[in-house]
This record gives C-alpha cells, structure tokens and sequence, in this order.
C-alpha cells in the first residue's frame, strides 16, 4: 500500500524556506531538494548562521554525503550545536564530541534503553493516550493535532521525568520556543529562562528527597567524579523535551496526515495493527520530523569533490536525504511494504538518537489507542491541512471526524 508525495515543480526559493523559521508555512520544499540533489548538492551558504566573516556554510543534501558526515566524528565536530543553540540550551550531549558525548549520554541512555521500557511502562502510555482521547471522543470531530498528538508525547515524558502532568502543554509550548531562537531571540530566551526558573526548585527538592524519576537520576550522577551542576541538568531536560517530545509529536501526526489522506491505507493498518511499526518506518523517511542538524568541518576536507574548509558549518539535510532517489526507489511515494528502507531519521553513527525506541514505543501505543477509540475515521470533507517545516516537520492541523467506540 503506498501514498504519492510528489513534489511540485521548484518555485519555491531557498531563502524563501529558510526564512520562514523550523516550522513555518512554507509550499511542499521537495522539488528545490532534488533540484539541490542534481544540480548543486554541496550549496555554498554564505551567511546563513551569521558566519560572513568565516569560512561559511555549506548545506548538503544527498544520502550518502549526509550519512556519512554524520558519523565522521574526526573530521565533522558537533560542537557547533552547542555555540549556535547553546545560549537557549545550554551545554547538551548532541554538542559534544569524544569522551565527553560519551561520558555524559551514558546517563541518560540507560533510561531511554529498551529495558527501561518494560514491566508497567507501557501500560503508563496506554492510560495517558485513554485519557487525552477521553477529553475529546464524544465530540465526534477533532484536530488530532492540537487535541491528541500535540499533549499526549510529552504528557509521557514529564511523568518519566517525575513532574505534573498538568504541566505537560506548558513545556511543549517552550520546547517549539527554543526552537524559533534564531528567528525570535527574545522569545527563545524567555523559554530557556522560564524553564530554568520552573526546574531549577525541582532538582534540588530531587537532590533532597530522590526517587525513581530521570531528574533524580541525573540529579544524583556524577562525571568524573563530579555532580552535574544544575545548568548542566536542565540543559539535558532542555534536550529530552525538544528531541524526544517532538520527534514523537511530528511523527505521529505525520502518519494521521497519510493515514487521514489514504483511507485504503487507514482500513488496512486497522484491520493489521502489525503494519504501523512499518508505517511509522516509513513515514520517518517519508516526512522526517527533524529535517536539519548541524556539524562543523575539523579541518580542511572535501564532500562529493567539492573543498570544505575548516571552520565551515555544514547543515545535514536529512529531510532531503531520506528523499534521495540514488538511494531510494520512487522516493516520494510513501510504501509501507517498502523493502530496503535505512532511513537516517535518528541520525547516523555515535549521536544516533538515543530516545528512538521510547518515540516508537509512543507512537505504536498511541496511534493504536487511536484506532482502537475511533470508527469511521476520515478526514473533514473540505478542510484544509498541510505538512509545514525545514528544521522540523509536522501537519500544521489534523480536522477528522468519526464515531466513538464504546
């Protein structure tokens, strides 16, 4: 069963796209990409990160450049990440390189680990998902956006992390500002302050009185013998609420976009639940939720022949890889019986994204619910809704209507 995407002819400008902000209302950008992909696929960016006086930026948007870049740590650094986002971030894992990445990932993978997941966990998700379908199933319309796939992420991640619920929306709401940092500085500021306010009082009451939450666990870990300061801890919680609650958050809505648009396809991923991990595979090539990461050349080198200096940021466009027709056979068509799909969704090499497993455990759990909750789904005739974005990549709204099941 497949879905056609395809891109319309490229008059849409790049600066038209980088301009519009990670989520902005931009036409479907898939057309430039391939043009990007043909004609130019090491872009020279001058400017792009406010980098005139140097070496520049270049974006790269084949699979194989993009690949591997990712896991040439020796010649690619990532410690860009941490000196463009690290005034609203702070220092984080995916801005380290070396022993450092290693030392500070070590205390957080084993949370995320697929053994952290087991016993009452899954049950956990299973009830948040029960609830939130709860506050709007008798309706019988919906935004499965702003009503489902928007809270219901994050409502699992702060009860990992040990916080209220209740909160849940209040830090989606200043994960998407962190993001816009560079298009709103003063808003991406605000956020980062306010989430440091809010948790900053959590993590010394966890310091006190620990328990079996991530902030007590980070809490009480320790470096080099060391304890992570408070900065350092909120800089991970920063991280886990941008990388985890929106991938999960995107990607579910991404796979509600094709399943709302192909009701062959809906019938036939209800009628065989075994097809949506196939599905959300494949929608993470299809529309990857963050379409954009960023590494620094070490020192002089080249990509696909062309000479990259040292110093030169490199946008990895993942977006554009995971459509890239050398690797990918009809590349626009989404196909859950596709074969041969090793998408770079997660990333690629040592910063492979270390909450993956926890964001496919969510979105199975969760669009389960969903098909479990909800008969006669379909879309509301003559609404409009779109996949919107460049850094990141989601529906921009989601109008379904259906009946409730009892």
């Amino acid at each position: 069963m497949s879905f056609s995407s395809e891109p319309p002819p490229e008059d849409v400008t790049l600066e038209e796209i980088l301009g519009a902000g990670p989520m902005g209302r931009i036409p479907n950008p898939y057309g430039l990409y391939r043009k990007l992909r043909n004609d130019d696929p090491v872009l020279r960016m001058p400017g792009a990160l406010g980098d005139d006086a140097g070496p520049g930026s270049v974006m790269i948007t084949r699979y194989d450049d993009v690949r591997d870049t990712l896991r040439d740590d020796d010649r690619f650094s990532s410690a860009i990440v941490n000196r463009t986002m690290g005034a609203v971030m702070g220092p984080t894992i995916v801005g380290m390189d070396g022993r450092d990445h290693l030392k500070h990932r070590a205390l957080v993978t084993p949370s995320l680990a697929p053994r952290a997941l087991r016993g009452d966990f899954p049950d956990l998700v299973e009830r948040i998902a029960h609830q939130i379908v709860d506050r709007f199933a008798s309706k019988g319309e919906a935004d499965l956006r702003a009503d489902y796939t928007f809270s219901y992420p994050l409502t699992v991640f702060v009860q990992i992390l040990g916080l209220p619920e209740e909160d849940a929306d209040t830090f989606h709401e200043w994960g998407i500002d962190l993001t816009l940092v560079a298009h709103d500085p003063p808003k991406g500021l605000a956020a980062a302050q306010k989430m440091l306010d809010y948790l900053e009082p959590v993590i010394q009451s966890k310091r006190d009185v620990p328990s079996d939450d991530l902030i007590s666990k980070l809490a009480s870990a320790e470096v080099d013998g060391e304890r992570l300061s408070d900065l350092e801890v909120v800089s991970f919680l920063r991280l886990l609420v941008l990388a985890g609650a929106e991938t999960t958050y995107h990607l579910m809505g991404s796979c509600l976009y094709a399943l709302l648009r192909d009701p062959a396809l809906l019938e036939r991923v209800r009628a065989d639940r075994g097809l949506i991990p196939k599905l959300m595979q494949e929608v993470l090539r299809w529309e990857s939720p963050i379409g954009t990461v960023i590494r620094e050349a070490s020192r002089d080198t080249e990509i696909a022949g062309v000479d990259v200096a040292k110093g030169t940021n490199i946008l990895c466009h993942i977006g554009s890889a995971n459509r890239d027709e050398r690797r990918f056979e009809d590349p626009n068509r989404l196909d859950i019986d596709r074969e041969d799909n090793e998408h770079i969704a997660f990333g690629f090499g040592k910063h492979y994204c270390a909450g993956s497993r926890l964001a496919l455990l969510e979105g199975e759990v969760g669009l389960n619910v969903l098909l479990d909750r909800l008969n006669d789904l379909e879309a509301v005739p003559g609404e409009a809704f779109d996949i919107i974005g460049f850094s990141f990549r989601g529906p921009d709204r989601l109008p379904a209507r259906f009946c409730a099941r009892a």
